[in-house]
């Protein structure tokens, strides 16, 4: 069944793609032009066209930025999707809500999906989608099955103040969306909204600081876009640091804890198997199902805060039993030998065969992964697959967990392979070394002081660390912190790479390595600058000597240890 899930009218050329987008990451706020340069659409600019895609994909910061993309007026026409999709969505809904703007968000089934892709023109009402020879009625959306407690009903009313009433209308828009029967209490809310995207994310924000806003439930915060402290030593222009201090300083105001982490799994108070929670931020909640067995849907920004003020969720997705079930089983022909690099890059294949689904991967439970190798996969994975979460046979909690008509894919080394050539297109001298995407760990603050010990950064080479600062505080504690420092990296907390900014950013590097999947994959759209891809250890030889080999691994080029049967 075809249905309207936004209203409005647009009437325009269409963009069509059989591959989603991240918009964070992916398309420039400002301009609305395609900045993902491993995306088929990188150089469109979406303004005034209707996008056609199965879904989105990659970070929850997506919504942020169709929002500003609206309000500037550089937003696509519509959205057309195949699939269930949220995160833009609800940047179409805070739209409507708040700024009385927005723009029609349409879902189609698979078939008319595909016809439409091979039309060049569509017009979009209330009732109908037409376009060369299509007609397809569209069914709106009901909020009969949604069933609201007597306490959400008083929110809804304003019993608790004019910001909880807001944010619990945005809610119930969401739950209809989603296709919820009933709203849940969830313990602990992760904010994502607080990265300094877009304009429009400080004036949602204020917007409800204005009107009184106190979060509900315990609250923690993403990394932010700048060193909250530091930013002005540091040579960020006022004109961004303020702003994008300021978004931070809301957040807390309505009473978020400052952690500014994207890593919120490891802060000492990590949620438990089978809680109840809210994070916003795709590789937290990756992480949060898959390694903890937490449950958390994958919310949009905007939505986070609207959870944290209500202390109440949409009830749909992952905190459903049955929708944690994997629907593809993905063996993985393991090399081998391999390196810690490995985990990004199955992460990406994995995303790539499971774009919107979840898997079971087969195959790896003998590498005994670390944590910081499961951060690194989820991570990756949640760059290429808007599913919230995977399995892993014998290592992640849910893995029994599969659905009975699930298919059967395989990833060979020469898949891996093929992952690394597309993150090595840079050159081989390097200016940049950054790692910490997500943020570096404790342990892999050890890691790295130990490669680095008794070595420098070659002058012509600069190493950034992005971690939070929990993790920086007891990596001082224990020193070190003070051995990278002395080795001539620098730490960052607060910000990370997928938000962080000239200066603090080098503007002389041409070329960065990193050992993120993730980063590897975002950096090209965000910084403007080459990339090259490599294990911890191959970026402390950049580090160390300026350069990297350019050649793939040795154990990217072996046989496989194993042939799974198909």
């Amino acid at each position: 069944m075809s249905r309207r899930v936004m209203t409005g009218y647009a009437d325009a050329s269409l963009l069509a793609s059989r591959e989603g987008l991240s918009f964070w990451g992916g398309v420039d706020a400002a301009t609305g032009e395609v900045i993902d340069s491993h995306h088929p659409l990188r150089g469109q600019y979406l303004g005034g066209k209707i996008l056609a895609m199965p879904t989105s994909r990659g970070s929850c910061t997506g919504s942020g930025i169709l929002l500003e993309l609206i309000m500037n007026g550089n937003a696509p026409a519509a959205l057309v999707f195949s699939e269930p999709e949220s995160i833009l969505t609800l940047g179409a809904l805070v739209a409507q809500h708040l700024f009385e703007q927005t723009i029609p968000v349409v879902q189609l089934d698979t078939e008319a999906f595909a016809r439409l892709c091979r039309c060049e023109r569509a017009c979009i009402d209330d009732q109908r989608l037409v376009a060369d020879g299509l007609d397809i009625p569209l069914t709106p959306l009901s909020s009969e099955a949604l069933s609201l407690t007597n306490h959400d009903h008083a929110l809804l009313e304003g019993h608790e103040g004019e910001a909880a009433q807001r944010a619990m209308r945005i809610l119930h828009d969401m739950a209809v969306i989603e296709g919820a029967t009933r709203l849940i209490d969830v313990s602990r809310v992760h904010i994502d909204g607080c990265i300094y995207a877009s304009p429009a994310l400080l004036s949602f924000a204020e917007i409800f600081a204005d009107l009184g806003a106190r979060v509900k439930v315990p609250t923690t915060m993403n990394s932010i876009s700048v060193d909250h402290t530091q930013w002005r030593v540091q040579g960020v222009p006022e004109a961004f640091g303020f702003p994008a201090s300021r978004l931070a300083d809301t957040y807390v105001a309505m009473g978020a804890r400052p952690s500014f982490t994207c890593a919120p799994y490891l802060l000492q108070d990590a949620p438990g198997t089978n809680e109840v929670i809210a994070w916003a931020e795709s590789n937290a909640v990756i992480y949060a199902n898959s390694v903890l067995g937490a449950r958390t849907a994958k919310h949009p920004d905007l939505l986070d805060l609207c959870i944290a003020l209500t202390g109440r969720a949409p009830c749909h997705g992952v905190y459903l039993d049955e929708e944690r079930r994997a629907q593809r089983i993905i063996d993985v022909d393991v090399p081998t030998t391999h390196d810690d690099a490995f985990w990004p890059l199955l992460g990406y294949r994995l995303g790539q065969l499971a774009p919107d689904c979840i898997p079971l991967v087969t195959g790896v439970v003998d590498l005994t992964p670390s944590d910081d190798d499961l951060k690194a996969l989820c991570a990756a994975f949640g760059t290429t697959s808007a599913a919230p979460m995977l399995h892993i046979e014998g290592i992640t909690p849910e893995a029994d967990c599969i659905a009975p008509s699930a298919d059967r894919a395989a990833v060979r080394v020469a898949d891996l392979a093929d992952v690394w050539q597309q993150f090595n297109a840079g050159a081989v001298d390097i200016e940049l070394v950054a790692f910490g995407s997500p943020h570096f760990s404790l342990a892999e603050c050890r890691k790295l002081a130990e490669l680095m010990a008794g070595r420098r950064c070659h002058p012509a080479v600069i190493g950034i660390v992005t971690l939070g600062r929990d993790t920086l505080q007891a990596a001082r504690q224990e020193g070190s912190a003070q051995s990278l420092e002395a080795a001539g990296l620098r730490l960052h907390a607060d910000l990370c790479w997928c938000s962080i900014s000239e200066p603090v950013f080098p503007p002389a590097a041409r070329t960065l390595m990193t050992n993120s999947g993730k980063y590897a994959h975002y950096a090209p759209g965000l910084s403007g600058r080459a990339v090259r891809f490599g294990s911890l250890s191959e970026c402390v030889t950049a580090l160390v000597t300026g350069r990297t080999t350019g050649t793939l691994p040795d154990w990217l080029r072996q046989p496989p240890g194993h042939c799974p049967d198909m």
